[in-house]
């Protein structure tokens, strides 16, 4: 306990000798903006570079290329571009076997 105590006394002396500080500093200058011969015409990128950039190689399809049979971004849903194949016919149903009657003697 001696110990956490010694910590918080010396966090209050040096919280104390910061707020002295403060108090005792000289106000700052208010801001005034530069004149215009100062150069003040505010910031920028000065890192500029000096050739264009190159085009990207991603680009339009080749004249070969083959386009997809489904347009993803029109109206509608993917599911409706692509109807579901029609099922089967049943199988007729088969006549179930004659049941056999077992004598017990």
């Amino acid at each position: 306990m001696v110990i956490f105590g010694a910590l918080h006394v010396v966090a209050l002396v040096l919280g104390g000798v910061l707020f002295y500080m403060f108090l005792r500093s000289d106000s700052a200058p208010t801001w005034k903006p530069p004149d215009d011969d100062e150069g003040g015409g505010g910031g920028g990128n000065d890192r500029l570079p000096s050739h264009p950039k190159p085009r990207p190689t991603g680009g339009i399809p080749l004249p070969d290329a083959v386009q997809s049979s489904t347009r993803l971004r029109g109206p509608g849903t993917l599911r409706a571009a692509h109807p579901r194949p029609s099922r089967r016919p049943a199988h007729p149903a088969t006549p179930a076997p004659a049941r056999r009657r077992v004598r017990s003697d």
